[in-house]
């Protein structure tokens, strides 16, 4: 029998979609799944007939293999992995690799790594975007872990990842350890962040204008045409033109509560422990947070006084606004979202291609979109580039959106319409160009109960100074650290 390219653990929608991709691009496959039932209905519908390998155990999905084996776990998150990588590896052998595939948490990924490559093995951390369709036809990979082994899986995930216009493959080495997963993990943060800022963009336009979902559905469906071009935009205008079964508009009759998987509660997290402000993204998983409380939100809005919106400008010419307001404050979840890569970078030991990642968003993931090209230009044309707010392009671009971005944001506040993304967006954008912020007063504010030391201006960086503010305290000051 011949023996296939790579095994697959996990045949839910993302697992066996990727294993009849893989089959379309002339790879033969083993798959596995834990209920053999599964094995059984994936062996005969979608497999059948296919150069597909069929196992009932993981024994017999290791000697269906090639050597050096390759297996990629698509399971659910947590122990789940750890208890597959411990059946794994008394029946593997030096030099075979293990793949994850799922949305693991990069903190996890880095112990795995280390943890299977003492045993001799080689272990990869890969970031899976696109979801069911991108599986199937082409996702955006992002893997990371054992450098060694990269040049085996290469082949297969170069040739079944998208592809884009110049034929370039949305899959690149990541890095060393959690470097795949922390990217993917970034990668979803921002999405968290697009989504919200589409959703504020929405609901200015529903509950200050007054449009309609079919309305709102040509406006998402123009701008699509403009540099908001991406497969979120797309979505939305396709969601808004719905209908459900009596005609109406299905967006419409949805509940306004919002789930969420965590990955963006976990880029939230990482951006406090590196001391990078994520301000938007965080806003954007609160934003769900707040949905959530649904019930308390009815009691409130019966509470307080709610004045109907009143509009009069011209509508043509604020909705242009919101375009341009959700496109400066989109350059902004990109801009943190790569100041927090390049401090885990730091933090980890990771050599990140900025311009390959931003590559590997342009196609099959969720968060695609024309406006990556930008990006990518931006760390080829300087690959130190601190912030790409620094950028020439993005510094013109930001400034010529500046006026729209300030007024849609003034004129949603004022008549009371949440834009907490849009807003903390234009908040760090202000923070960020101001050379003297009132942190001296904080500074001052610690010293004076804590005695936590200051800097000065008219001494050298790095010399800390202890006051005693109101002549009762001592000249003792506590150790200065910053977390």
């Amino acid at each position: 029998m011949k023996k296939a390219d790579i095994g697959v653990v996990g045949l839910a929608v993302m697992g066996a979609n990727l294993v009849l991709n893989m089959e379309s691009k002339g790879f033969r496959v083993a798959v596995y799944n834990r209920d053999p039932r599964r094995v059984e209905h994936f062996r005969d519908n979608q497999a059948k007939g296919k150069n597909i390998l069929f196992a009932f155990s993981l024994n017999e999905l290791i000697d269906q293999l090639k050597k050096p084996r390759k297996v990629m776990l698509m399971i659910k998150a947590g122990d789940p992995v750890d208890q597959v990588i411990e059946q794994l590896l008394p029946i593997m052998e030096k030099g075979d690799v293990i793949i994850d595939g799922g949305n693991s948490h990069f903190p996890d990924t880095i112990r795995r790594t280390d943890y299977v490559e003492s045993k001799g093995l080689l272990y990869v951390g890969s970031g899976v975007s696109g979801g069911e369709e991108g599986a199937l036809l082409g996702p955006s990979l992002m893997p990371g872990g054992s450098k060694a082994a990269w040049k085996l899986i290469q082949p297969i995930f170069q040739a079944i990842a998208a592809k884009v216009e110049d034929g370039s493959a949305c899959c690149d080495w990541v890095g060393e350890g959690g470097a795949g997963h922390f990217v993917k993990m970034v990668h979803n943060g921002i999405e968290y962040g697009d989504i919200q800022l589409i959703c504020e963009a929405y609901h200015i336009m529903r509950e200050l204008l007054g449009m309609s979902a079919d309305e709102m559905h040509e406006v998402f469906k123009a701008w699509n045409k403009t540099e908001l071009d991406s497969y979120l935009i797309e979505i939305t205008a396709e969601i808004l033109a719905f209908k459900d079964s009596d005609g109406l508009p299905l967006v419409d009759k949805i509940k306004d509560t919002a789930g969420q998987k965590g990955t963006g509660k976990w880029t939230g997290i990482a951006s406090m422990e590196e001391g990078v402000p994520l301000t938007l993204i965080g806003e954007a998983v609160y934003a769900r947070c707040l949905s959530a409380m649904k019930a308390e939100r009815v009691v409130a809005s019966q509470t307080y006084k709610m004045n109907k919106p009143v509009f009069d400008q011209n509508k043509k010419t604020f909705i242009e606004a919101i375009r341009k307001a959700l496109y400066a404050s989109k350059i902004i979840s990109y801009a943190q979202g790569y100041t927090l890569m390049k401090a885990a970078a730091s933090t980890y030991g990771w050599n990140l291609n900025y311009g390959g990642i931003a590559l590997m968003w342009r196609g099959g993931c969720i968060i695609r979109s024309v406006f990556l090209g930008k990006i990518k230009e931006a760390f080829d044309n300087k690959p130190t580039l601190a912030n790409l707010l620094l950028d020439p392009y993005f510094k013109k671009t930001i400034e010529s959106l500046q006026e729209s971005w300030r007024e849609v944001v003034s004129t949603a506040i004022r008549q009371a319409i949440p834009v907490p993304a849009m807003a903390a967006a234009l908040t760090y954008f202000d923070g960020y160009k101001t050379a003297n912020l009132p942190a001296n007063l904080l500074q001052a504010q610690r010293d004076y109960f804590g005695a936590h030391t200051y800097e000065r201006l008219d001494h050298p960086q790095g010399e800390f100074f202890h006051t005693n503010w109101t002549g009762r305290g001592g000249d003792t000051a506590s150790t200065t650290y910053n977390v």
